[in-house]
């Protein structure tokens, strides 16, 4: 990851995408991405699925996949490869499915691109520190701790050492009545 402390956006031509969310997903959102930024944008894919998504054709992307890169040697090859190519920028799916995770973000901070995070709606931001506030707002999103759900997440992570409390002093009393009857 490069370029966090500057607010420069690199030209969108030699991008690096990592599909860690559903197929549909990146299906939607190449189209979207190529007519928002740069119709000759090239974008490069890192993938858990098979095949290439749709759209694909269009743009010549080339796709890697995450199955053929099993031993750490060869997933040392990749990284080198990707490093290698380039890349202005590399965008990275956070979406409500964990896949890929570890894959996702090892290459967010190995391959020198400047981040941009996608989330489900298919809206994308760069993580640089002015867009700190954007940040901070999708990771509460991501944990809990925004809108109407915020209120129960804090009051259950409150509640759960009493909870713990409770149950194990209800054992101690079951197991104490256990044993004052044995006698």
């Amino acid at each position: 990851m490069r370029l966090f402390f500057s607010q420069e956006i690199p030209p969108f031509e030699r991008v690096l995408l990592v599909e860690s969310g559903t197929r549909a997903l990146m299906d939607d959102f190449l189209p979207k991405l190529a007519r928002d930024t740069n119709p000759n944008i090239r974008v490069d894919l890192v993938t858990c699925y098979q095949g290439q998504p749709r759209g694909f054709e269009e743009l010549g992307i080339y796709h890697y996949d995450i199955a053929d890169y099993a031993t750490p040697a060869s997933r040392q090859q990749l990284l080198q490869l990707l490093r290698h190519n380039k890349y202005d920028l590399i965008g990275i799916m956070c979406t409500e499915h964990p896949i890929m995770t570890k894959w996702k973000w090892m290459l967010a901070a190995r391959v020198p691109a400047k981040l941009f995070i996608i989330n489900e709606n298919l809206d994308f931001f760069l993580v640089d520190y002015s867009n700190w506030k954007v940040m901070f707002e999708f990771m509460l999103v991501r944990v809990g701790l925004y809108g109407s759900s915020a209120a129960s997440t804090i009051a259950r992570a409150l509640l759960t050492p009493f909870t713990l409390l409770y149950l194990l002093l209800y054992a101690m009393v079951i197991h104490l009545r256990r044993k004052v009857r044995a006698i």
